[in-house]
């Protein structure tokens, strides 16, 4: 409680310190996520200013705003976030943002409920790792595109055709995991990971998905989760399971030496990436070029 009054008490003091004169005419756009930040730096280009909060590996369950992150997001024009309480601790940041004038978006909550993946175990009832349903990040696509061309109409045929090109990108991403995918036998796609951020992914592929921690990070696996999932890998004869960049490995390890416990092997097929995205430069620092290398790896162990 007095972390969060501390955070409101900084809130309030930086807007009241606040300068409005920007050095450029662009747009001052901050983003939370490494999946929406490349989605809006794919849109807006150099027309725009982007300020990502997160970096690779960083887990958005867990992050909290530093005193730099409110600076950065009392100046901006535009926030895009994920939402159904992805970024759970900056919830109240984000409102306080809202109730300034600040344009704030959370894109997941744009999509409709029907499209949703419901959880009574969640604070937001949705499961909110929309982003590996390739369908949704083309609404994402559509969401940022049309804010930003709202808030800079000049600019609007610019942001419209950066969208035509990158939608033709993810139908060609569609393509080549469908293609990547029908390789593997179905009675193979049994997706075991860290914790249930690949439930969208499952649902549209046809892969069984169980996590270990369940939809958050925030409370760890006890002892009977562990031997629960354990049991369930032996039963359906799991070759291989995976580590995700932004949840420590230890729990993985720790399923895999209880299953070995009980004298069956299961290999660690890699580390995917879930909340994050890789490193920046590298391919798997781009939301396409994570999909790409997660199927393969997920494909490459369980075949």
């Amino acid at each position: 409680m007095k972390k969060t009054y501390y955070l409101l008490l900084l809130i309030a003091t930086v807007f009241s310190c606040k300068n409005d004169t920007k050095t450029d005419e662009k747009l001052n756009v901050v983003t939370t996520t490494t999946m929406i930040t490349d989605l809006v730096k794919n849109i807006g280009g150099d027309a725009i200013n982007v300020q990502g909060l997160m970096g690779s590996g960083v887990d958005p369950h867990l992050y909290k705003a530093s005193e730099g992150d409110v600076n950065k997001l009392a100046n901006a024009d535009i926030i895009f976030f994920n939402g159904l309480h992805l970024e759970g601790k900056l919830v109240d940041v984000f409102e306080k943002m809202e109730s300034q004038g600040i344009t704030t978006i959370a894109l997941a909550e744009k999509i409709h409920e029907n499209g949703l993946i419901s959880s009574e175990n969640f604070a937001s009832n949705y499961d909110p790792h929309v982003w590996f349903n390739i369908e949704h990040f083309k609404e994402f696509t559509k969401h940022v595109t049309n804010t930003l061309s709202q808030q800079d109409p000049k600019n609007k045929d610019f942001f419209k055709s950066n969208e035509k090109t990158y939608m033709s990108k993810l139908d060609k991403l569609e393509e080549d995991i469908k293609e990547t995918v029908n390789s593997l036998p179905k009675e193979n796609r049994v997706l075991v990971t860290a914790h249930d951020a690949f439930n969208y992914f499952g649902r549209t592929y046809g892969f069984k998905v169980v996590g270990l921690q369940g939809l958050s990070t925030v409370t760890e696996a006890g002892v009977q989760d562990v031997q629960k999932l354990a049991s369930f890998i032996i039963d359906h004869k799991v070759k291989a399971i995976f580590v995700e960049s932004s949840v420590p490995k230890r729990t993985i390890e720790a399923l895999q030496k209880a299953v070995k416990s009980k004298d069956y092997e299961v290999i660690i097929g890699g580390t995917l990436y879930s909340d994050a995205l890789g490193n920046a430069g590298t391919p798997e620092g781009t939301y396409l070029g994570m999909y790409r290398y997660n199927i393969k790896t997920i494909v490459k162990a369980l075949l």
